[in-house]
């Protein structure tokens, strides 16, 4: 029987990131699957459900008030990344360029 029919929400792996005094929780859904692919022209990020729940959560907690210009987190193979996968950085950016 799978989470979703029993209620019971899925396992998760949270990670703390203090940025200018700011604590961000950054969340992975243990079951999360994300692969990201330079193709040359474009880039491809192919995720299960629950990885693009993960990647979701990832941009809205970068996105609340208060989070300073330049908060970033890196993703990597084998460190939020499915092996083979190329580097990933989401970063905050509310500055205009002009």
């Amino acid at each position: 029987m799978s989470d979703e029919s029993t209620g019971v929400p899925p396992m998760t792996t949270h990670v703390n990131v203090v940025v200018d005094g700011v604590i961000r929780v950054f969340t992975w859904e243990d079951d999360a699957r994300i692969e990201v692919r330079n193709l040359g022209s474009e880039i491809v990020i192919e995720a299960n459900a629950a990885g693009l729940r993960t990647l979701a959560g990832h941009l809205m907690t970068l996105a609340e008030d208060g989070t300073p210009d330049g908060a970033h987190l890196h993703l990597e193979e084998r460190n939020g990344l499915e092996e083979g996968s190329a580097g990933l950085v989401l970063e905050r950016c509310d500055e205009e360029e002009g």
